[in-house]
């Protein structure tokens, strides 16, 4: 049986701008039964997995206490099990500046592939992993993605100019979508390292932004696969997120 290794990236580095109070991935996870906060819970779930033999953690690139908060967020028996195989990486002004530092952190490893989730992802499960890390290893790139409840239609503009009551009926229409085959993007993406990080560094060298990284993937090298996601693997964007 061929022998390969995997790294994941957990993106912790936001500020949390639409959270009340304090940073959502060091928050206590309400019902955990270890008393896990998200970004524990996030991390745990990815430590469990006998395959993933590196952890990326990135932070603010700001924050005055840097990495210590983000330590201070994992369970102390995880850094002590798996202490030589997290690490934690300043991030940068995006997201995608964020998952490139990691990327590059790992860039003198023997990783073959790489699996990128978002840190405010707490409830993602053991089987989602193991289905991605199967898909990456046929395809070489996957994502998992939810199909659509309602139709989904393209706008002219911004939506965040169509909420701004002010601005009611100058935003219009575009494109009326197929809910049939449009769906929603979860975490985590799974690629083959060494074409993500070149697909990265491309992207940084001609200073484009994408939403995701899937994008980044398509936009260079090719198809990206699919596998079903999971209702409960939501993210936390507001505080209510958490009731």
């Amino acid at each position: 049986m061929t022998q390969f290794s995997v790294a994941a990236v957990i993106c912790a580095a936001g500020a949390s701008a639409r959270m009340e109070g304090s940073k959502k991935e060091y928050r206590p996870l309400p019902g955990s039964t270890e008393g896990l906060t998200v970004l524990g819970a996030a991390v745990s779930a990815f430590a469990s997995i006998p395959e993933i033999t590196s952890i990326v953690i990135t932070v603010p690139e700001d924050a005055p206490l840097g990495d210590a908060e983000a330590r201070n967020a994992l369970p102390p028996k995880l850094l002590e099990e798996k202490g030589t195989l997290i690490q934690f990486v300043s991030g940068g002004k995006t997201r995608q500046d964020s998952v490139y530092n990691a990327l590059l952190s790992l860039a003198a490893s023997s990783v073959n592939f790489v699996l990128i989730h978002d840190g405010a992802r707490p409830w993602v499960s053991i089987s989602i992993i193991n289905q991605i890390i199967d898909a990456v290893q046929k395809h070489h790139a996957a994502i998992p993605l939810l199909p659509l409840v309602e139709t989904p239609k393209e706008t002219d503009a911004p939506l965040d100019t169509f909420m701004n009551s002010a601005n009611t009926g100058s935003v219009f229409i575009k494109h009326h979508l197929r809910r049939s085959v449009t769906g929603t993007a979860q975490t985590p993406q799974g690629f083959a390292f060494p074409e993500i990080l070149a697909a990265h560094r491309q992207a940084a060298s001609q200073n484009i932004s994408f939403t995701d990284d899937a994008e980044i993937w398509a936009s260079f090298y090719g198809p990206v696969a699919v596998i079903p996601g999971e209702p409960e693997n939501r993210k936390i964007t507001f505080a209510e997120d958490l009731c």
